[in-house]
């Protein structure tokens, strides 16, 4: 299938940038001689999953059960659930370690301590079930303080009540928010030193600790060593966006998602090109307008994946996406430039958000269509 031929709005995986963006970050982890277990939340993709782990990754990170059984029943084994336990998640979970799943759990608070042990000393499973606790790193999301005594709490109580205490891990969310090389290397050594300080008031509490996992793209790419961790995590490198982009850990060049749109409408005096993707194949996020450079809703590309300098989505509704050039002026030759039924390609700002609207990525290298790989959403 050539790829104009696709129903519209549709996502589309570029090959080479795909291959190109897996290859950069396992190169990187292995200078660095760490594990890495790549964050599958971005693609929720059995065969982008696939590829990571055909390039040396081990083990997979995911954010919801869902994608835990998912992977699992398309033969992933070594899975790491990286979010705070939540008690009613606590049987499933379980249920997936009696099924053969090597599911890690992870817990920030004794509650969610106690809701674990409690089920997993009430129905025990074949073996102990590990745990790692999150740390705070930076006062971006959840987790506990390195220096906290919440953190020996709750590694106490997990190791006396005969769980596998597996260790720390954390998540420069922060990085994020960084936009200069340095501010990267400072969050990065920010993001290690603090998991790694956790990690040894554990171990000089007696308590064991073989696993040391933090990571995030921006802190992934930005690192300068990494001494006292042992596994990284990462997820949105696979595909890149405007996000990072904006970052500084990627160029336009890089991002391998895009979403195919067709051209419906002009509005001529306005300088507007009407478009079948709106913000329910785009997403809602707008992540660049807390950046020096607001990308709109993604920034518009030829059919051939080339930027169009100057055009981006400027607004979206449900099924309209409205390109404009990014100054305001309305061209005269826009009805011949952007004919009806013409396509375009959209850059996502976040791919994360942007992947979750498909039930299905078009993997495609340059004009044709290789495959369809499903995706697939839900908690």
């Amino acid at each position: 299938m050539h790829i104009d031929e696709l129903a519209t709005p549709a996502a589309l995986i570029e090959d080479a940038r795909l291959a190109r963006n897996i290859a950069r970050m396992q190169s990187r982890m292995d200078e660095l001689g760490v594990r890495f277990r790549p964050h599958v939340k971005t693609s929720k993709c059995v065969e982008v999953a696939r590829r990571q782990l055909a390039a040396g990754a081990r083990g997979i990170t995911v954010s919801t059960l869902k994608e835990a059984e998912q992977f699992f029943q398309a033969g992933f084994e070594d899975i790491l659930y990286a979010v705070s336990l939540a008690p009613q998640k606590v049987a499933p979970a379980l249920d997936l370690r009696r099924r053969g799943c090597e599911l890690q759990l992870v817990v920030d608070s004794m509650a969610a301590a106690r809701a674990l042990t409690e089920l997993a000393l009430k129905d025990p499973v074949p073996e102990p079930v590990p745990v790692l606790i999150e740390v705070d790193v930076d006062g971006h999301r959840g987790g506990v303080a390195p220096g906290s005594a919440l953190l020996l709490d709750i590694g106490r109580h997990l190791h006396e009540q005969g769980l596998a205490l597996r260790g720390v891990m954390a998540h420069a969310g922060s990085s994020y928010d960084q936009r200069t090389p340095t501010q990267l290397q400072d969050i990065a050594e920010q993001e290690r030193a603090q998991a790694v300080q956790a990690a040894g008031r554990l171990r000089e509490a007696g308590l064991p600790c073989p696993v040391v996992s933090i990571g995030s793209t921006p802190t992934a790419l930005s690192a300068g060593q990494l001494p006292g961790v042992t596994e990284v995590r990462a997820g949105v490198y696979v595909f890149f966006d405007l996000v990072m982009a904006g970052v500084g850990v990627c160029s336009d060049e890089d991002i391998a998602l895009s979403v195919l749109t067709t051209v419906i409408g002009h509005q001529v005096e306005r300088g507007w090109v009407l478009v079948d993707a709106g913000w329910m194949a785009m997403s809602r996020d707008r992540g660049t307008q807390a950046q020096p450079v607001d990308q709109g809703y993604g920034l518009v590309c030829g059919l051939d994946g080339r930027l169009l300098d100057g055009f981006l989505m400027h607004a979206a509704n449900q099924e309209h996406g409205i390109v404009a050039r990014r100054d305001g002026q309305a061209p005269i030759d826009i009805e011949q430039r952007f004919p009806v039924g013409s396509k375009l390609r959209v850059l996502p700002n976040h791919a994360c958000a942007t992947g979750a609207q498909h039930a299905d990525y078009a993997w495609v290298d340059g004009p044709e269509v290789r495959a369809l790989w499903p995706r697939f959403g839900g908690w």
